[in-house]
């Protein structure tokens, strides 16, 4: 039997090179002097459906919400063997917090329709909430279990799955249909090599006009690539019948009411030599300001 797995990833600033040269004046993040990278937990979700797809027989499609070169990390997808690839990108779609990209994302869901897992990062990189996913669950009325580590088997219209827990791990079973959030307990695949030179050429119809823009053209490489198979399915908000007032600006109740740019200085220091006096000194101070004791 073969499963449909639905994988939702993100592209994301790499938050891990932040610097004063990234940050903007009123403390937020300057996307665009950051390089954007693959979210790490969801190439660990990834690599989750691919085992599945391996182990159990599957097809895997990766879908992203985003700007259009967010297709960038839907063709590293394919690259690692997802077969499919959606990017849902609308202006509409700007200014969304966890709970109106939840809500894009199961419409999409349900656009892709009748899937059997859907797996997500636990948490992105540039938010760190842990939100969508249980949210998407929610949304779709669909069970969820979060801190996936293992699938350990799929049969009988049920998935058994090791989740972590703080001091060890629980051994789950569920129903499926199921939304499983992953953790970094996993090693990512790279990227094939005969799948880059077999699907450089997959393009999103958005990244085709930007590229060719006579329209007549771009129609043609379009229906070219669309052939060949390297056209990525790219939808809007009305696509995926999402409805309007709850993407977006307008279905975001989250409000930023205070951005402050922490500066960390350094304070008194104490040099403590190592050796048996140093530590016995130290020691006594301690003692002697009650720290200890």
């Amino acid at each position: 039997m073969s499963y449909k797995v639905l994988v939702f990833v993100k592209q994301v600033p790499d938050t891990q090179n932040i610097s004063g040269d990234a940050m903007t004046p009123e403390g937020t993040v300057n996307r665009a002097a950051l390089p954007a990278i693959f979210n790490p937990e969801d190439l660990n979700a990834l690599e989750m459906a691919l085992d599945i797809k391996d182990r159990f027989g599957a097809e895997v499609i990766v879908a992203t919400m985003g700007m259009p070169a967010a297709a960038e990390v839907l063709r590293q997808s394919i690259y690692r063997g997802a077969d499919r690839a959606i990017l849902v990108t609308d202006r509409a779609l700007a200014g969304a917090d966890t709970l109106a990209t939840s809500y894009t994302l199961s419409c999409c869901a349900k656009y892709v329709g009748n899937c059997d897992l859907i797996l997500c990062g636990r948490q992105a990189i540039d938010g760190d909430t842990a939100q969508v996913g249980p949210q998407i669950a929610e949304k779709l009325k669909i069970p969820q279990l979060c801190y996936v580590e293992e699938v350990k088997n799929i049969a009988g219209g049920k998935i058994t799955a090791r989740r972590a827990i703080e001091g060890g791990y629980e051994i789950l079973e569920s129903p499926m249909p199921a939304l499983l959030t992953v953790i970094d307990a996993n090693l990512p695949r790279p990227m094939n090599a005969k799948r880059i030179m077999k699907y450089k050429r997959a393009k999103t119809p958005s990244e085709i006009a930007k590229a060719v823009p006579d329209a007549e053209q771009a129609a043609a490489v379009k229906a070219e690539l669309a052939a060949k198979g390297l056209l990525i399915t790219e939808l809007n908000a009305s696509d995926i019948k999402a409805a309007p007032e709850r993407i977006g600006f307008p279905g975001s109740p989250t409000k930023v009411k205070q951005v402050m740019s922490v500066v960390l200085t350094a304070g008194e220091a104490k040099k403590i030599e190592p050796t048996a006096a140093g530590i016995a000194g130290l020691i006594h101070e301690l003692i002697s300001d009650h720290t200890l004791g």
